[in-house]
């Protein structure tokens, strides 16, 4: 994949990772540059076929790793998954706390059904494989949570169903877990990934003007990609970060910041070319 050298500057060589929702997306890209940096990657996805797929990608640039097929709103999904590493890998070092869904609609008529469905994936999925995979580190006296939460959860996002919600609660959810944990030796942090096109979202990019519209309400002028969010979960999981628990990292272009610039402030215009 790559030479010794670049391949240990995170100092993941030779570690055991875990990557949820890591069969498609954003975590297809963090289980692909985790392996990169010579971590084993566990990949844990309800999609078996999609999940050997980066599996199969990964083993022929040189890495290593599993899939196993995981419904993290399952304890009993969770643990077996967590068993099976174990035995294959090793001990989890570190975990990325990925798998999610999105289901729109306005709270006046979300159903019970599917504010809890939304809320089992995107929050208490992220509990259950902190909990889980915890344990394991606690054993070790070592290890990195990393958790892709999302400027929802600073930003309501309305008729997004329960979304905002649930990442607001994944952002708490990793500072209590930095702070319970710390003396354990364990980190816990988040990303949050601006707009980043996806499978999930592509077809809202599919629609004409979109891209264009969205990009020009980035300072950096584009969409985000799955790898932009990667490259800050490499960075978190290392021991580069040893000291950063218990905050967030935005990665969305500047895109969050652009508030003043949604309201008219004459004098203070962009300059026209």
């Amino acid at each position: 994949m790559t030479d010794s050298s670049s391949r240990d500057a995170f100092g993941l060589t030779g570690r055991t990772c875990v990557v949820t929702g890591a069969a498609s997306g954003i975590g297809r890209a963090i289980a692909m540059t985790l392996a990169a940096a010579g971590a084993r990657v566990a990949i844990l996805d309800r999609s078996a076929e999609s999940g050997q797929g980066v599996l199969e990608e990964i083993e022929r640039k040189g890495g290593s790793g599993l899939c196993l097929t995981c419904d993290v709103s399952n304890p009993a999904s969770v643990a077996q998954a967590a068993a099976a590493t174990l035995t294959a890998l090793g001990p989890c070092d570190v975990l990325v706390n990925n798998a999610g869904m999105i289901k729109a609609g306005a709270l006046e008529s979300l159903s019970f059904e599917d504010w809890n469905t939304l809320l089992s994936v995107n929050l208490t999925g992220y509990f259950l494989c902190s909990q889980t995979f915890g344990r394991q580190m606690r054993e070790t006296g070592r290890g990195a949570l990393v958790h892709i939460a999302s400027i929802a959860a600073n930003h309501a996002t309305p008729f997004s169903g329960a979304y905002s919600v649930a990442k607001a609660g994944v952002a708490m959810l990793s500072r209590q877990l930095a702070i319970e944990w710390g003396q354990y030796g364990i980190r816990s942090n988040a990303v949050n990934p601006g707009m980043i096109l996806t499978p999930l979202s592509q077809s809202m990019y599919d629609r004409p003007g979109v891209t264009e519209r969205r990009s020009e309400a980035v300072p950096a002028g584009r969409i985000g990609r799955p790898d932009d969010i990667a490259q800050a979960v490499l960075f978190l999981a290392s021991d580069r970060a040893a000291y950063i628990n218990g905050d967030e990292v935005t990665v969305d272009g500047g895109f969050s910041r652009m508030l003043m610039n949604l309201i008219p402030r004459a004098g203070y215009e962009r300059p026209t070319n």
